[in-house]
């Protein structure tokens, strides 16, 4: 199943890399980015191609394309055994995804970050792009873009934009952007239930502890499993005829919905 869980890492706290592999996270994304100062650039990559090239495993967010550090992050990054993709911060290219994705090695993929409003506009072409695997929602540098106020029924159409968008390319259901709040785990919960709700299918992370949080919320609940079971059980009952489940008609597509439910909790069907 695709990853529900990335988490954030500094490239230059290589201290903290086997502590996020370890950390129940699905992914773990190396950040030579926003989470590196200027001055500590060159020291991050050098950490993050050091660990990938010995023993780990890790997506890595480069640094953007116009900036001074993209073509020596991309340069060093991709002979990296451990890489399993690139990051792309502030994707709005597809001809750009396409000439990075002719750089990977085979088995490395791309994740773009949808961060600004050029990019919403080239979502179409960026999904359909040469590796992409999913697509990311950068909600805040998104609002800073943009000039929204708002993470919630303000994003709301943008979202379930990108959820489509996904679908028609055939992609992994998209990753919603981080929650700032490192303390509230019940804000953490809704907020990972309103991306569910809007076909999101992942969430970017920027602390272990919040990996219990969204991984239990993107997890069917046991009434959700339980009406799961129920649907299939009735179906292979009525052996092809029309049935029905809490009084309500069961269908090709409520089926479908209970097979997603029992793979998504990791219940066989």
């Amino acid at each position: 199943m695709a990853a529900k869980t990335y988490l954030f890492v500094p490239g230059n706290r290589p201290e903290r890399f086997e502590k996020a592999y370890a950390s129940g996270a699905d992914a773990v994304i190396l950040d030579l980015e926003d989470a590196v100062a200027t001055e500590a650039k060159v020291e991050a990559r050098d950490a993050v191609c050091k660990w990938l090239s010995e023993s780990g495993k890790a997506y890595v967010r480069v640094n953007a394309a116009d900036t001074e550090w993209f073509k020596s992050d991309l340069a060093d990054i991709v002979t990296c055994a451990g890489l399993l993709g690139i990051v792309v911060p502030k994707a709005e290219d597809a001809d750009f995804l396409a000439t990075v994705s002719g750089k990977l090695p085979p088995h490395a993929v791309l994740l773009p970050l949808i961060e600004t409003a050029v990019g919403f506009e080239s979502l179409r072409a960026i999904a359909r792009s040469p590796k992409v695997e999913r697509l990311l929602f950068g909600t805040i540098d998104f609002q800073v873009d943009t000039g929204i106020r708002g993470d919630g029924e303000e994003l709301q159409y943008f979202r379930s934009e990108i959820t489509l968008v996904s679908r028609l390319a055939g992609l992994a259901g998209p990753v919603d952007g981080v929650t700032a709040t490192l303390d509230d785990g019940e804000q953490l919960r809704l907020e990972t239930l309103r991306g569910r709700d809007l076909g999101f299918r992942g969430k970017l992370c920027i602390h272990p502890k919040q990996i219990a949080h969204v991984n239990a919320a993107f997890t069917p609940n046991a009434d959700e499993i339980d009406w799961a079971k129920r649907v299939l059980k009735a179906v292979e009952k009525s052996k092809g005829s029309a049935t029905t489940v809490d009084g309500k008609m069961v269908d090709v597509p409520i089926i479908l919905k209970a097979r997603d439910v029992l793979q998504s909790a990791g219940v066989p069907s």
